[in-house]
């Protein structure tokens, strides 16, 4: 064990140094998410920064769809000490004011750099606890807080400036820790097959006076393992919504969606309704680093301090081939109409992605696509 600047502050939780995990299971993570959204669908870009002190690896990923283009820059290194200056290489974030402003740069990496200015429009919302098992271990236990806003600043790849603003992006973010698969693949044992499948949804969506959280995880057969639906008011009100019933428009012959109708209900009972539509979407898979990506994974050890470029052309069929694969990110924009006809427009994430079979989606087995 060794000690690390946080040791000096009041915010131990276990009898050890702050960078010392409470649990020894290699999977420990401790990371950010960010999109970066386009209200108009120009672009979008997914990055993150990640630690995981049992692989004692950090790394980083900045990835940019434009036009029919989705290409990355993967970042790593032997993980330090000093978590309170967050980098990998020429990858920084920095916390300007605690779950309100943050400040992220990446100097020019493989063509591509950024300097951009994150600033939360509502505060940050804590979710539910979310947990994954299979038949012989935990796969997934993390908490996870999440917040809609806007940047400030520029991102360039190979020379095209491209100029974001508060008034034409919108943007969510989260930052989790715990366990989920990470770094090389461990030695698979006697086969595990609890596995089916999944369907998935999440909508954080920024409103005028409040932020939309709903977030859904099933099973092949439409049972729900992760359901919770809120406004979060801007005075500070927070309102369960139930009765969640969503409708998801796919594009035919693929997995991926271009809209999306939910209905809920409020506490007294009222019909509300909320579509979604997608201005440009990308494949997470695609260079980010999360399940499903072939060209790399999140806590990977590559001998020291180390980048590289990935790029993926979404006109070619073999690459789109495995997009159902992957959970896809996309630009939405929303309406949102109440039970007396009033309505109000938003945007935000639109995350959705269908995994193996989902029979009320009618996907009977892993390669049905919509009609």
């Amino acid at each position: 064990m060794k000690l690390s600047p946080l040791d000096e502050y009041p915010i131990h939780q276990t009898p050890a140094p702050v960078s010392w995990p409470a649990t020894s299971d290699r999977n420990f993570y401790d990371r950010s998410y960010f999109n970066v959204l386009d209200r108009g669908g120009r672009f979008m870009a997914l990055t993150g920064i990640g630690y995981y002190p049992r692989l004692g690896v950090k790394d980083a990923y900045f990835v940019v769809r434009r036009g029919d283009t989705q290409t990355a820059v993967h970042l790593s290194d032997a993980i330090d000490d000093d978590r309170l200056h967050q980098h990998v290489n020429g990858y920084r974030l920095d916390v300007v004011e605690p779950l309100q402003e943050m400040h992220l740069t990446l100097a020019e990496t493989e063509g591509i750099s950024a300097d951009l200015t994150w600033r939360g429009l509502f505060p940050a919302s804590l979710e539910q606890p979310h947990h994954m098992v299979t038949e012989r271990r935990v796969t997934l236990q993390a908490s996870r807080f999440a917040q809609v806003g806007t940047w400030q600043g520029w991102i360039d790849v190979d020379g095209e400036r491209l100029n974001v603003d508060h008034d034409t992006s919108v943007a969510s973010r989260d930052r989790s820790w715990g366990i989920r698969p990470v770094g090389d693949a461990e030695p698979a044992g006697r086969p595990d097959t609890s596995f089916r499948g999944m369907w998935w949804l999440y909508l954080p969506l920024a409103f005028d006076d409040y932020q939309l959280f709903l977030i859904l995880q099933e099973d092949p057969d439409g049972r729900r393992s992760l359901y919770d639906c809120t406004r979060r008011w801007r005075d500070g009100r927070v309102e369960q919504l139930d009765g969640v019933r969503v409708t998801i428009h796919y594009t035919p012959g693929t997995r991926i969606p271009h809209g999306a109708h939910v209905e809920f209900m409020n506490r007294a009972g009222d019909r509300i309704q909320l579509d979604v539509e997608s201005k440009l979407f990308a494949p997470i898979a695609f260079g980010s680093g999360y399940g499903g990506d072939s060209s790399w994974a999140h806590g990977t050890w590559k001998d020291g301090a180390f980048t590289e470029r990935v790029t993926f052309d979404l006109t070619d069929p073999e690459v789109m081939a495995r997009a159902p694969f992957s959970l896809i990110d996309h630009v939405g924009t929303a309406v949102c109409t109440e039970p007396d006809g009033q309505t109000r427009e938003g945007a935000g994430l639109f995350e959705h992605g269908v995994i193996g079979p989902h029979h009320p989606s009618g996907f009977a087995d892993w390669t049905d696509v919509a009609g």
